[in-house]
């Protein structure tokens, strides 16, 4: 994915649009996050002064939900269900081969690839599921999140 470079008057655009709706310092963080590919420290004050919240909130929120990022995202990402459906069908021999192929391991990442474990993508019949950058894939191998991450990069 490509990202807009941040910069303070890019985020204020992206907060201009934000701010208003309900629910407004979550909508705000995926907003930037969508834009810049993360959520830098300086964004916080800013979210904090577009949505009348104190940074305090601000830094719950970003700090709460870990999908958001505050560090730029490496080129690719694999995340592997962990939930019991996967497990019973073999998502955890799915994260030793794959941190084996990829070189990290799970819940760590390098400038190329990060391995996150996730909690059900609601594939359970086609388990062991996995997404790479936000493409579904059931009845996952090591093997295809390798080919996946090539073609995309």
């Amino acid at each position: 994915m490509l990202f807009t470079p941040w910069s303070s008057q890019a985020a204020s655009a992206v907060l201009d649009a934000t701010c208003e709706k309900p629910g407004p310092v979550l909508i705000s963080l995926q907003a930037l996050q969508n834009e810049f590919g993360y959520v830098p420290k300086e964004a916080v004050e800013m979210v904090a002064k577009a949505c009348n919240v104190s940074r305090a909130d601000v830094h719950g929120v970003l700090t709460f939900y870990h999908d958001l990022r505050t560090s730029p995202p490496p080129k690719n990402s694999v995340r592997i269900c962990v939930a019991e459906a996967c497990q019973s069908v073999g998502s955890r021999k799915l994260v030793e081969d794959a941190e084996k192929v990829f070189g990290t391991q799970m819940e760590e990442s390098n400038d190329d690839i990060e391995l996150k474990p996730v909690y059900c993508l609601g594939n359970c019949a086609l388990g062991p599921s996995a997404m790479v950058d936000g493409e579904l894939i059931g009845r996952a191998t090591a093997n295809d999140l390798h080919h996946l991450v090539k073609a995309k990069s």
